[in-house]
């Protein structure tokens, strides 16, 4: 709570800038699988024109031209994220865990990879050891896909506050490097 009232100054801007640019909500609301398999709506700050639900994605790539100008900086910086603070609160989310990807990505990679349910096992996260390990943005083949999920099994069976730290501490750095990002 204490890091959502920091952020405010900042979550007022986006949601100007946001409000600015283009038309629709500020606010984009998506089906995701978090712990268990259970499903919850994942908040983000809208960066796209066109607004999708979950149950079928088209996933951004480089240059996509849906992709808003203040959309391509907050995904950048991943500030698009940030709303998520929100789900943490609810208890949807931890801070650190697995990035919960979209319904339709669970079903079309839960069938094509062995380990993939392993990332229901705990919360998803804002942040997690793929993420700082480089593997975030766009997976546009399975093998990219499949190393992620190596990750996010390799957390799940290390997990630990220290381990939570450490994500922590590394994430503004992961950030600011910027590989991969849209």
């Amino acid at each position: 709570l204490a890091l959502i009232v920091l952020l405010c100054p900042l979550l007022a801007l986006v949601t100007l800038a946001i409000m600015a640019e283009s038309r629709g909500p500020v606010i984009f609301c998506q089906r995701r699988t978090g712990l268990n398999g259970k499903t919850f709506g994942i908040f983000k700050f809208r960066s796209m024109r066109v607004l999708e639900d979950g149950a079928e994605v088209v996933q951004a790539r480089q240059g996509d031209a849906r992709i808003t100008r203040v959309g391509r900086l907050i995904r950048k910086l991943s500030i698009d994220e940030l709303p998520q603070l929100f789900n943490v609160l609810s208890g949807d989310m931890a801070l650190v865990g697995p990035r919960p990807h979209a319904v339709a990505h669970d079903e079309q990679y839960g069938a094509a990879i062995a380990n993939y349910a392993t990332r229901f096992q705990v919360k998803p996260g804002i942040t997690g050891w793929a993420q700082v390990n480089g593997a975030r943005g766009a997976t546009p083949t399975l093998d990219i896909m499949q190393a992620r999920i190596d990750l996010d099994a390799w957390y799940v069976a290390n997990h630990s506050l220290a381990l939570d730290l450490k994500i922590l501490a590394r994430t503004p750095l992961a950030v600011l490097n910027m590989r991969n990002a849209l």
